[in-house]
This record gives C-alpha cells, structure tokens and sequence, in this order.
C-alpha cells in the first residue's frame, strides 16, 4: 500500500500515439512530507501521516508548527494518515513526489463530494415527479411515509435533506500519465470533489499491485520540432508605379476642361 495527497484540478482531454483520446482528471501533487511514523509497537498499527500544502507560519497552530519542527519542514495545511505501508521503507521528513505512481497503474482515490445544500427527493434521491396537471396535487413530493403500521417513519427512508460535502472513494481507476517534472498526476475518468480539493490517491484496495498495459502520450512525447525561419521581403516603390497612379488624375482634369470649352 503506498498513497499520497494531491489537489484535484480539472478535467481535460489527452490523445496517446494510438490516437485514442482519454478524458482525464488533473490532480496536481506537489511533494508529501512523511511529518509522523506509526508502529504497532507504539500506536497499534502501521501508518505514516502524510503533510500537504504549505501554510504561513503565522496562520498555524504552535502543536501544529512544533509537530512539523520534528520532521524539519514547514507548517502543513492538511495532514492524513495512509495505513497498511511498510514503515521499514520511510524515514521521518522524507519527500514523497508524483513518481511513487506509474502509468498504466490501478488506483482509489478518495474526495469530498460537491456540497448541494438542502435539495428535494428528485435530485437528492433521483426518484420521478407525479403529474404537472392541475387536478393532481402531487408534483415533486416524497410520497407516501410508509405503511400503516407501525405508525411511524422507518429509518433509511429518503426523504429530502442536506446533499454533498460527503467522503467518496472511487475504486479501480487508471493512472494516464504521470509528469514528474511538473508534479502532476493524470487519472483516467472524473474523480469526487470541486476543483482545488484535496484528494487521496492510495493504491487498489481491490487490486493492489496491478499495471495495465498504456501507450505513453503524444503530448508528453519530447521530440525536437524544426525551427521555421521567416524571411521578410521589403517592398520598393518605383517611379513606373508612381507615374501610372497619377495617369488618371490628369487624364480626369484635361476631361472637365474639354466639357468646359464645349459649353
């Protein structure tokens, strides 16, 4: 198990040298502190707690900046813990960049959903509208509670209430790409959350370990395009053109004079 944070983007599109186009989602994961080390020995359970985003010192708590000060690295918006890794292979205050990942490997990745507000049982719930008539007085209801007995609302029934802001793992997706240079990751499809939110990209509960076979991007491919050179043509005036344009002027003055003698 291996994990870091990153902070969801947007989405866009990438072609590969087969010329199949991928829409994916850009998580931008600048490098992860290891700020702690877990042990069962100590805590009960392995883990590291991963720090991410740097954050003002003057905005930060003094348990949070002397937390980070045993890890010599500066004061961390969001921290997460990452379990099941093998604590053998991290050291206190060591970087975790976007290369821990591969192309082609499978991935979860873990966000906050969109928070909606307070939204009825057809958005919320996805359930159908009654009749718009006037003569019905059922249109965006719930509908009915339940049945006679026990005279009383079963628990889990859908009903509207407050939407979003909820945690969401998406199992089983694709890493694209991975661009170390500019500590960008590119997962296959969409992910939870609004852009600029954390996320967890940890590796497949389901399917740990496994890496599919992915052609590497056109746009990520280095090769060294031709540099065209322009040549810029000055153009020269000659006294042949200057004659030929005032030709017609005078042409047009002997003409009104000759109508003028006629009269």
């Amino acid at each position: 198990m291996k994990g870091i944070l990153g902070r969801k983007i947007g989405m866009t599109e990438v072609f590969d040298q087969n010329g199949k186009l991928t829409p994916v989602t850009v998580v931008e994961v600048t490098p992860n502190v290891v700020t702690q080390i877990k042990t069962k020995a100590t805590d009960g359970y392995d883990a590291i707690q991963l720090g991410f985003d740097d954050k003002r010192e003057k905005l930060a708590t003094k348990a949070s900046i002397g937390h980070t000060n045993k890890a010599n690295t500066t004061p961390k918006r969001f921290f997460k813990e990452i379990r099941g890794v093998n604590v053998e292979e991290y050291t206190l205050g060591q970087e975790i960049a976007a290369d821990i990942f591969t192309r082609g490997e499978v991935i979860d990745v873990t966000g906050t959903t969109k928070g909606k507000g307070f939204q009825g049982v057809i958005k919320r719930h996805n359930q159908h509208r009654g009749p718009m008539g006037h003569g019905s007085h059922y249109h965006r209801r719930p509908g009915s509670m339940g049945t006679m007995r026990p005279m009383r609302v079963f628990k889990g029934k859908k009903l509207p209430g407050h939407m979003g802001t909820l945690t969401v793992t998406i199992q089983n997706l694709e890493v694209v790409a991975v661009d170390v240079e500019n500590n960008v990751i590119l997962v296959k499809g969409n992910i939870p959350g609004p852009k600029k939110g954390l996320v967890i990209i940890k590796s497949a509960v389901k399917k740990p370990n496994k890496v599919n076979e992915r052609p590497e991007l056109v746009s990520y491919v280095t090769e060294e395009a031709p540099v065209e050179t322009t040549e810029v043509v000055e153009e020269t005036v000659t006294e042949e053109v200057i004659e030929e344009t005032t030709a017609p002027e005078e042409n047009a003055e002997v003409s009104v004079e000759t109508t003028e003698e006629e009269k």
